[in-house]
C-alpha cells in the first residue's frame, strides 16, 4: 500500500497542501564567528514556499547545536553522559572530581555549550584512565569516601584494561569506524594480516605487540582481554571512547594497508580466517603442544611474520589487492 503524502497547513497558501523536505545551508554568526549550518527546510509542492513543521525547528536547533560543537571540537551531551558511565560517577561528584564548579556538569547536560578549556579537561578524562585517577586524588577531599571509592575502582580497572599501546587502539578504532560489524574473533585475525602485511611492505611493524598462536590461530593476548569483556558490538560499549581518543594518527601507507586488508580479508569471517593463518608457517612454527596433546600458545615474532608476508609478497604481490586476493583464493582451495 502507498504511504499517504505528507501534508501540513501552509501560511502562504493558506490551506493543507503536500511538502518536501530539502537540506539548504544557512550562515550563524556565533561569539563574532560566522558558521555555515545545515538545515532541514520543509517546502510547500504548491507555492514552493517554506513551511512550518512540527518538531522540525527542534531538530533543527539539535542540528545546528552538534554541528557547532563538531566545528569547535567541544564534547557533546552525550559525551558526558558516557563519561559518566565510564567512571561510574554522578554529575556533581563529576564537576567536582575535574575541578569544577558542583553544578557546572549539571549545566552542561541540559545544554550549555562548555568552553573549549573545560570541554579539553572532559576529553582527557574520557580518553585517559591516568589523567582520570590524577583528577579524582587531587580533589578527593571534594567528594563523598563513597563516590571516590566507586570512580577510582572504575578508573583503576580501565587502566589496567587499556594495557595495549596506542598505535594499536588507534588501529582498533580505524577497523570499527570502518567495518560496521566485526566480532572480537575476526578482529584478531585482521590485525594479524594488518601487521604482517603493512611490515613485509615498509619494513617495520605497525604497532609494537607480538601476537601468539592460540589453537584457532594467532591471537593478541591483550586485544582478547580487552574485548573479552565488552558487549557483542564494541562499539555499543561507553568504553568504546576510550579507543576512539587514542592520540596517534594513522599515517598514509598504514591507512592504505588497512584499507586493502578490510577490502579483501575483511570481507570473510573468522573461521575462514582461521582456515587461512592455520595453514601460515608463523603460526605453525609457534604452535606448541604440551605433554597431554593440547596446542598452547607459543609466540610469534614479529620477525618471522615480516619474513613470511616478504616471501609472499615476491610471489603474489600483495602491494595490491588483486595480489592479496589470489593468495586468498590460493589458501582456501588449499584448506
Amino acid at each position: 500500500m502507498d504511504k499517504k503524502p505528507k501534508k501540513e497547513f501552509c501560511t502562504e497558501c493558506r490551506k493543507n497542501t503536500e511538502y518536501r523536505l530539502q537540506k539548504r545551508n544557512i550562515t550563524k554568526n556565533i561569539r563574532d564567528k560566522d558558521y555555515t549550518f545545515s538545515i532541514t527546510v520543509a517546502i510547500c509542492e504548491n507555492c514552493g514556499g517554506e513551511m512550518s513543521i512540527s518538531g522540525l525547528i527542534d531538530k533543527n536547533i539539535q542540528k545546528i547545536d552538534e554541528q557547532f560543537r563538531s566545528a569547535e571540537g567541544l564534547v557533546t551531551v552525550e559525551d558526558i553522559d558516557r563519561l559518566m558511565k565510564i567512571y561510574k560517577i554522578g554529575k556533581a561528584p563529576l564537576s567536582l572530581a575535574l575541578g569544577f564548579g558542583e553544578i557546572t556538569i549539571t549545566r552542561y547536560l541540559e545544554g550549555q555549550v562548555p568552553s573549549k578549556e573545560y570541554s579539553d579537561v572532559i576529553k582527557k578524562a574520557m580518553t585517559s584512565p591516568e589523567y582520570m585517577i590524577e583528577r579524582l586524588n587531587e580533589n578527593k577531599d571534594k567528594l563523598t569516601d563513597a563516590a571516590y571509592n566507586k570512580a577510582i575502582a572504575a578508573a583503576n580497572s580501565l587502566e589496567s584494561l587499556f594495557s595495549v599501546s596506542d598505535k594499536m587502539l588507534t588501529v582498533i578504532a580505524y577497523i570499527f569506524e570502518q567495518i560496521e560489524e566485526v566480532t572480537p574473533y575476526m578482529l584478531q585475525k585482521l590485525l594479524y594480516f594488518i601487521q604482517g602485511i603493512y611490515s613485509a611492505l615498509y619494513g617495520e611493524p605497525i604497532f609494537e605487540e607480538d601476537c601468539r598462536a592460540w589453537q584457532h590461530g594467532p591471537v593478541y593476548p591483550d586485544v582478547y582481554d580487552l574485548f573479552k569483556d565488552f558487549n557483542y558490538d564494541p562499539t555499543d560499549d561507553a568504553r568504546f571512547a576510550l579507543l576512539e581518543g587514542a592520540d596517534v594518527p594513522l599515517t598514509a601507507n598504514e591507512k592504505s594497508v588497512i584499507d586493502m586488508v578490510l577490502n579483501t580479508f575483511g570481507l570473510y569471517g573468522g573461521k575462514v580466517l582461521e582456515s587461512i593463518t592455520c595453514q601460515e608457517t608463523p603460526w605453525k612454527e609457534a604452535l606448541v603442544i604440551d605433554i597431554d596433546g593440547y596446542p598452547e600458545g607459543g609466540l610469534i615474532p614479529k620477525e618471522h611474520l615480516m619474513e613470511y608476508f616478504i616471501a609472499i609478497n615476491d610471489k603474489y604481490g600483495i602491494s595490491k589487492k588483486r595480489g592479496i586476493d589470489k593468495y586468498i583464493r590460493d589458501m582456501l582451495k588449499s584448506a
